[in-house]
């Protein structure tokens, strides 16, 4: 059976009304059929939504946590600087107390200087200090207890170059501590020194103690310099000769002072 177009028209005008009518009486129930099947899907989005935005924030904490311990470092190493320089200048100023307390202070003109490397086979060190702090060639070296360490060798701006007075041919002036022996200190390199030059008819034994003579000006006079070790005589010479060992014990000196008047 054929509609006309008109009939066709009527029809569909019909089939619409009634599946209006069907959807608005039965629409909670389509409603309810949707987000039956669609609940998973969505609760899957609001779970997983919600990792996505904790996952974010604790990614964001954690770069926040980073700044902070980054800030933190700096802060703790900018203490340790701080912490560090004052203990260096708590040792500075117990060094010079102790040198005060030898009086150092009353018989020269002294400068504290730092240990910044040594070369024990070539016996020289290089202090912190230079021409521009008033270092000039020649002058003499010394720990706060008075242990002669050598003198400038060389002067460059901001640090100087300290020979040691075991330095192979470096020689000044000696005497025998209280017995007004006196003799020439030679260095033989490698932290060895001697005396040479004694007066054969002299007693010298070991354990005398050696200090700087003023003879040749090199040095001040009564710096302990060691004391002798061994004596060597010869029946042949006019003159005796003592190995010295060193008072100065050049792994333990970080500070010193050099003697700019005396």
């Amino acid at each position: 059976m054929r509609f006309s177009p008109k009939q066709n028209r009527i029809l569909i005008a019909i089939s619409f009304i009634l599946l209006i009518l069907i959807l608005n009486f039965f629409q909670k129930e389509v409603k309810n059929f949707f987000y039956l099947i669609s609940s998973p899907i969505q609760k899957w989005f609001w779970q997983g939504g919600g990792k996505i935005a904790s996952f974010l924030k604790v990614f964001s904490e954690i770069k926040n946590l980073k700044e902070e311990n980054e800030k933190l470092l700096f802060k703790n190493q900018e203490l340790l600087v701080e912490n560090f320089a004052l203990k260096e200048i708590k040792k500075e100023n117990e060094f010079l107390k102790k040198a005060l307390e030898i009086n150092l202070e009353e018989e020269f003109k002294v400068d504290l200087v730092q240990v910044l490397g040594k070369d024990v086979f070539q016996d020289f060190l290089i202090i912190n200090k230079g021409f521009k702090d008033g270092i000039s060639i020649g002058l003499p070296v010394i720990t706060e207890e008075k242990v002669l360490v050598g003198k400038i060798n060389k002067v460059y701006e901001n640090f100087s170059k300290v020979t040691l007075l075991t330095a192979k041919d470096f020689s000044f002036d000696g005497e025998i501590a209280e017995k007004e022996i006196y003799g020439i200190l030679k260095g033989k390199g490698g932290l060895k020194l001697s005396l040479e030059f004694l007066p054969i008819d002299k007693e010298v034994k070991e354990g005398d103690v050696v200090v700087t003579a003023i003879l040749g000006g090199v040095f001040p006079r009564g710096l302990l310099v060691g004391k002798i070790k061994r004596v060597q005589k010869s029946d042949i010479e006019s003159f005796q000769r003592a190995e010295v060992e060193p008072a100065l014990r050049i792994e333990f000196s970080k500070n010193l002072l050099v003697i700019k008047k005396w």
